[in-house]
């Protein structure tokens, strides 16, 4: 069971519980880490969408991104979120608006580019739900290359100017596109990291199917299969840019030139000159030492959970600290020291392990080099078991997440309360783990080693946490996805961990509620901040901004309001402490429109089934508008451990989905369930936001 040092508001606002402030402190030596007293965490946005990744401004205004396309702006001085830009985004897989990077001079000169790593619709089929016995979005698992082509697409690396609260779409300078084989899952993932030198660092994953590959090495090159079962075709072709850290320096219109230290110098023969690292699975998360350039990737791991000396090692999930241009072995290693076996997937024997010192890629679908660079040890890695090495990790699911390296500065105590954290964070790289659910720190010699793993804040939660960043106040921000599969989670939220030792004071905690919450105009609301609390004991000074526009409508601390407009508004309560320490939680106001309530009808929670089952399902919509059935869709997902990997997507009320055949996993021990997560938009309209219900099952596999 997750510890849980946290205070719920209302199912509004999540905020870290202290013990008794201490007085007013000088700075923290760096020989004893502070006791955890002295933080706390703040709820700044607890909607946020299924959240992906976040960016914090220089004036602290927070960006965040979710898979279905939306951009939200958190507003640390109104207490406000709102949208700053909605993508059309292809969603198929784990494909949408994976990543938001803002640039390193951003505020500067006029500068105010912002990054974005995300699916560009394009052609790709889709499902028909007039067919509901057939998915047309999923790509064949065997053809020919005119049966794949219609699946060819690409994740888009753009970026785009960000004008007062909002992203000018109109203002898009595309700069990279990264192929994808689309309609079959999985490891689409990117972040986007800048060097000291403004260097660009681009993620990407292997965009290969590991489901059948008994959780091993995916090399099946047999004749009229779909190459996307292959990685030899993605991590390591030389001539791909998938399963790479990619490093470019973005200029003007967003053309880009190629920096020295690269893995290929430019115009080598069967190489992409704009790979610095490759052999990797998942980068999932990446993040950069802006003192040192020092690269921090986190990789993940294939789901064996034992070796076999046939195949090759258990599951390993790294992370590493690079220094230099390098070849990390996926999929013919899994360390330097870990190699793979030569696996023929048309006769089912084993051959010889790969050689890790001088691996060779002999794949039909290679387009590069035969012969590869050696492969590079990672820092550290670790299995789904104890570690032997690194017993700091502890156990469970495998879920890497390279954070970020503090860089202390001693805050000033001039207007806000500093929140900046302590020297004795200073240069620590931080690890996430997104199935175990903490964050450690570690500490490493002159050469880069890691010489000392160390828990950071571990009575705090940290709910599936998908990014970590320090923003420009020292404070820690951090974007939790919950627990969950491909929706909002009722955990996920955007919050930030201040350090609280420089003054003691601690950030006001708010509740709101309201009565009604929906109805039609003109609508009256009484709203309510009743519990709102000062840990301090702190008089409150109170903000309410009912219709978004930020401007302060109400200070009395339960007043009431007429709503005249059509329209979805989030009222904001913002209260700030006599220390000017403030925090805001929002109650959703729906103004001639109502959330579609969903219900997965069939299948049923907790049903049983057999992987490889064609699932019928039939979902039920009520809503205050027509319901259309096209809108409705029904992602199925291979849930494992905490996390999940969504397979395929029907449309429809009613439909069926084959659900596929997790090779060399038992479902008896590996912890699979089969979840499905249904979801209906309706169209708005007539002035009012399109709002979107969902809900979800998890089918039980029977042995």
């Amino acid at each position: 069971m997750k510890r849980r040092l946290v205070l719920a508001v209302a199912g509004l606002t999540t905020l870290a519980l202290v013990a008794t402030p201490t007085a007013a402190t000088a700075e923290p030596g760096t020989t004893a880490a502070p006791p955890e007293s002295d933080f706390q965490k703040v709820t700044l946005n607890d909607s946020p969408g299924e959240p992906m990744d976040l960016a914090v401004l220089p004036d602290s205004r927070v960006l965040h991104v979710t898979r279905p396309g939306e951009v939200w702006l958190h507003d640390p001085r109104s207490g406000r979120n709102t949208l700053a830009a909605t993508l059309d985004v292809y969603r198929h897989d784990e494909e949408g608006l994976q990543n938001v990077a803002i640039d390193p001079n951003f505020g500067k000169a006029g500068n105010n580019w912002v990054y974005l790593y995300y699916s560009p619709p394009m052609d790709t089929p889709v499902d028909d739900p007039s067919t509901p016995g057939v998915n047309e979005g999923d790509a064949p698992a065997w053809g020919t290359a005119e049966d794949f082509a219609p699946f060819k697409g690409v994740i888009r690396l753009s970026r785009f100017r960000f004008v007062k609260d909002k992203l000018d779409l109109a203002t898009e300078q595309q700069i990279l596109d990264v192929p994808v084989d689309r309609g079959i899952c999985c490891h689409v993932g990117g972040d986007i990291v800048f060097d000291s030198e403004g260097n660009l660092y681009l993620s990407t994953g292997d965009d290969t199917n590991p489901f059948e590959s008994g959780g091993y090495a995916p090399i099946d090159e047999r004749p009229g299969r779909n190459p996307a079962y292959d990685a030899q075709r993605t991590s390591a072709n030389t001539n791909d840019l998938r399963g790479k850290i990619l490093r470019i320096t973005v200029g003007a219109n967003g053309s880009y030139t190629i920096p020295e230290g690269n893995l290929f110098p430019a115009g080598t023969a069967g190489t992409r000159p704009e790979i610095y690292l490759m052999g990797l699975r998942n980068p999932f998360r990446i993040e950069l030492n802006r003192e040192t350039d020092e690269l921090y990737v986190a990789d993940y791991s294939p789901d064996a959970g034992e070796p076999d000396p046939s195949r090759g090692p258990a599951g390993h999930g790294k992370w590493l600290a690079a220094r230099e241009a390098g070849n990390y072995g996926w999929p013919y290693c899994a360390t330097a020291q870990l190699p793979y076996v030569d696996y023929d997937f048309a006769t089912g024997t084993s051959g010889a392990p790969f050689d890790c010192a001088a691996p060779v890629n002999e794949s039909p679908n290679n387009t590069g080099l035969r012969q590869l660079p050696p492969v590079e040890q990672p820092q550290v890695w670790y299995r789904y078991g104890p570690s032997a090495q690194f017993p700091e990790l502890g156990t469970g699911g495998i879920g890497p997440m390279a954070g970020p390296a503090y860089q202390y500065s001693r805050p000033t105590t001039k207007g806000r309360a500093p929140v900046a954290w302590p020297a004795y964070y200073d240069g620590i790289p931080l690890f996430h783990e997104w199935t175990r659910d903490y964050v450690k720190g570690f500490r490493q010699n002159a050469a880069g080693a890691v010489t000392a793993i160390e828990p950071v804040l571990p009575s705090f939660v940290f709910d599936n946490p998908m990014d970590l960043e320090f923003g420009p106040d020292g404070a820690l921000y951090v974007l939790e996805y919950g627990d969950g599969f491909f929706s909002e989670n009722p955990d996920a939220q955007l919050a930030r961990i201040d350090y609280t030792g420089w003054t003691g004071n601690h950030t006001p905690v708010p509740q709101v509620s309201a009565t009604p919450t929906d109805g039609v105009t003109p609508l009256t609301v009484t709203f309510s901040s009743e519990g709102t609390t000062d840990y301090d004991g702190d008089r409150l000074r109170y903000a309410w901004d009912f219709d978004n526009d930020g401007k302060v409508d109400s200070r009395a601390a339960n007043p009431t309001f007429t709503y005249r407009e059509n329209g979805l508004y989030n009222a904001t309560l913002q209260v700030r402490d006599r220390g000017g320490l403030s925090a805001s939680a929002s109650v959703r106001i729906v103004v001639g429109n109502a959330t579609p309530v969903v219900e997965l009808v069939r299948p049923a929670d907790g049903q049983a089934f057999s992987f490889g089952d064609t699932v019928q399902f039939e979902v039920r919509v009520a809503d205050d508008q027509p319901v259309d059935c096209s809108r409705v869709s029904v992602t199925y997902i291979l849930g494992h451990d905490d996390h999940g990997h969504p397979q395929t997507t029907a449309n429809g009320c009613t439909g069926s989905i084959q659900t596929t055949v997790p090779s060399g996993h038992d479902p008896s021990e590996d912890d699979l369930t089969g979840v499905f997560v249904a979801s209906y938009t309706d169209a708005g309209g007539d002035g009012l936001p399109a709002l979107t219900g969902t809900d979800q099952v998890v089918l039980v596999p029977t042995a």
